[in-house]
């Protein structure tokens, strides 16, 4: 699973869930992106299995790109255990997405084919998306899209 190999601190601060995306909003490195509609956390385990369902129907074929990592820690207490005693133990790792933000790009195979593996990768994942394609004007002009 994914997860940053050191952190300056263990446990974080849950966080707020609003406002859209600032950056990472444009698909910058391949043709064709998934994007989220919603503000969410996606686990480690989430974008894992979205990336696998896309490179099995590219079958090798093709790039793919995750741009999401998952750098907030999420703790848990084990079940049927009394409140108090401190800040659980870290259970997980997850990825704060917000609307407009791309999760996952690809390039090098048929449009139609990576509109498909998108929608494969969609199904994994708990928030609502859409595949938008890159900028095509932007390209042209020399601007990073």
């Amino acid at each position: 699973m994914l997860q940053p190999k050191r952190s300056k601190y263990r446990k974080v601060f849950r966080g707020r869930r609003k406002g859209a995306a600032t950056t990472g909003s444009t698909v910058s490195f391949g043709e064709f992106g998934l994007k989220a509609m919603e503000a969410d956390w996606i686990t480690a385990r989430q974008i894992e299995a979205a990336r696998i369902a896309v490179t099995r129907h590219l079958r090798r074929g093709g790039q793919v790109w995750v741009r999401v990592f998952p750098d907030k820690s999420v703790s848990k207490k084990p079940a049927e255990v009394r409140m108090g005693g401190g800040k659980a133990a870290v259970d997980h790792w997850v990825a704060v997405v917000r609307p407009g933000k791309i999760l996952f790009e690809v390039a090098g195979v048929p449009a139609a084919d990576a509109v498909r593996a998108l929608k494969l990768a969609a199904h994994k994942l708990p928030i609502p998306t859409k595949t938008v394609q890159r900028d095509r004007i932007a390209v042209m002009l020399g601007h990073s899209a």
